[in-house]
């Protein structure tokens, strides 16, 4: 198993050639079963910011835990900062998903927030773990080219929006959020909604329009497949919550009288 490279970005590049990278939640913010999820083979884990109790200081040994592994971290930060986004990548992160983003002003500061100036507006340190503190010859000249920036659509606005945000540089992926757009259009804690399905399959078609590569969160395996055939090829299939709840409750049940 081929460590992942991030520098240059592999993921980034399999992401934008349309290959379908199939990944994983990451919600324990434990390095543990992070290491434990890398065995696994992924082609990418999402390490979340926004709904698990993680900051930039549990996130470094998760990174650790993933250095020989052939997934790609992906970070989800709790919001769409420009100074959280600006730790985040000190601390070693290239590939960035962004909570609910509404407007094109929202997704351009998202990106700006990724890249050195004059290309954004990211702060400089000259010794940070991303760039091996201090000891990357070329990190300066090269990194913004590197970085990888998926906006998330979880919102009316955003759906309304999502034609535009998908044609910005440095945007490089529009993913639903199935479960907060469910929420927005009506149907709290039912994604299957036809409204909802309906939603999905415009913001997939937005997206194409754009030229850029779909993704979303289903666990429910019939629903991936789905997602698949309708064109998402960034595709979270699970998560370590999920797995490990499932696990433990099916094997308590086993012994049940």
């Amino acid at each position: 198993m081929t460590p992942y490279q991030s520098f240059p970005n592999s993921f980034k590049q399999r992401l934008l050639a349309g290959e379908k990278l199939i990944g994983c939640w990451s919600s324990l913010a434990s390095p543990i079963t992070t290491e434990i999820l890398g065995l696994a083979g992924f082609d990418w884990i999402l390490l979340d910011g926004e709904h698990s109790p993680n900051d930039a200081l549990t996130f470094v040994p998760q990174l650790m835990a993933l250095k020989d592994s052939a997934s790609a971290p992906v970070v989800r930060p709790s919001c769409n900062s420009v100074v959280e986004i600006k730790r985040l990548l000190d601390v070693g992160f290239y590939n960035f998903l962004i909570p609910l983003v509404e407007t094109v002003e929202e997704a351009s500061r998202a990106v700006a927030a990724t890249r050195y100036p004059p290309q954004g507006i990211r702060g400089v340190s000259v010794g940070q773990r991303s760039n091996r503190y201090g000891t990357l010859p070329n990190y300066f000249s090269d990194i913004n080219q590197h970085i990888c920036v998926m906006v998330q659509i979880e919102s009316r606005a955003g759906m309304a929006a999502t034609r535009d945000i998908a044609v910005q540089d440095g945007v490089d992926s529009i993913f639903v959020g199935p479960s907060d757009l469910a929420a927005a259009l009506g149907h709290l804690g039912n994604p299957a909604h036809p409204d909802v399905q309906a939603a999905i399959a415009d913001i997939f078609a937005a997206a194409k329009a754009g030229g850029k590569p779909t993704g979303i969160l289903a666990p429910v395996e019939a629903e991936a497949r789905k997602y698949m055939e309708m064109g998402a090829t960034f595709v979270g299939v699970g998560s370590d919550l999920g797995g490990f709840r499932g696990a433990m409750q099916s094997l308590r049940e086993r012994y049940r009288s």
